[in-house]
């Protein structure tokens, strides 16, 4: 289940024009990332919630399935449920046992398979090592999690930051509440009880894109993966007196003017002018 029906407050004013999920990474929303990480590991049936600008979001859905044959199904929420209300929710088209869950803001290499041949205790949650202390999270020498934001529940040998990818146990999952979050209402009073909540390390490179400077990064980053220093959208024009540099240029964008466009993010559709410097444009 891909987690994606928050308001995106803090990417705004870039959330006033589309959901968080859909904002443009490269040559593609972030949503669909997602998506194809998790078809590319064989995940064939997959939930994602929807709330915020929800007719975008069936539209993509929409799309999505006609072009890639997925059976990707969305869980609609008339009322923001939180993140453990909104699994509960998608309970029907989840079907029963353990679930998967990824925020749609995370971008990040994760091996899935190696994830999921690692899970154990009530849940497993992707941790980035950090030392002692540091992160939203602390894991013990056996690779428990024994702190979770303030609360502590045993010795800290390693910090780390919670990546909002997990897979969350059956025997949870029947204790969601119907409103409320999956951290303070669900994995915390779970570890209070004594249960076993897992860290799994990851050291590669991630994102998340919930803030301005964070989602610039986030398509620079695509951008160096792929060994290019622009990119330009199919029906997108650039004007002779502009030089790119480091700038993603969507579909049907233009970008006018004279000079260089360096580190930027130009929406589809949209007009920039040159020179323009670590900015996003949209239409």
């Amino acid at each position: 289940m891909v987690l994606a029906a928050g308001l995106g407050t803090r990417l705004r004013p870039l959330t006033e024009l589309r959901a968080k999920p859909l904002v443009p990474v490269g040559d593609r929303p972030a949503l669909a990332h997602v998506l194809d990480r998790l078809e590319g590991a064989g995940i064939s049936r997959v939930v994602v919630n929807a709330h915020h600008h929800l007719d975008q979001l069936r539209a993509f859905a929409r799309n999505r399935r006609s072009l890639h044959r997925s059976t990707l199904s969305l869980s609609e929420e008339r009322d923001l449920l939180g993140t453990a209300g909104g699994i509960a929710h998608a309970g029907p088209l989840l079907g029963p046992g353990e679930v998967l869950l990824w925020n749609a803001d995370i971008l990040a290499d994760v091996d899935l398979a190696a994830l999921l041949a690692g899970r154990g205790g009530e849940a497993t949650l992707v941790v980035q090592p950090l030392p002692s202390g540091q992160g939203s999270v602390g894991v013990d020498g056996q690779g428990h999690i024994v702190r979770l934001r303030t609360e502590r529940f045993g010795e800290e040998v390693q910090g780390g930051q919670f990546l909002g990818i997990h897979v969350l146990g059956a025997a949870l999952r029947a204790r969601l509440p119907e409103h409320g979050g999956l951290i303070e209402d669900v994995y915390v009073p779970a570890l209070a009880r004594g249960e076993t909540l897992r860290a799994w390390p990851f050291d590669g490179p991630w994102h998340d894109i919930g803030t301005l400077a964070t989602y610039l990064d986030a398509n620079l980053a695509w951008l160096a993966a792929r060994g290019e220093h622009a990119w330009v959208g199919l029906g997108g024009q650039v004007e002779a007196g502009v030089a790119l540099d480091r700038a993603i240029v969507g579909e049907g964008a233009h970008v006018m003017g004279e000079g260089v466009l360096r580190r930027c993010v130009v929406w589809p559709g949209a007009t920039a002018i040159a020179p323009l410097e670590e900015q996003v444009v949209t239409a």
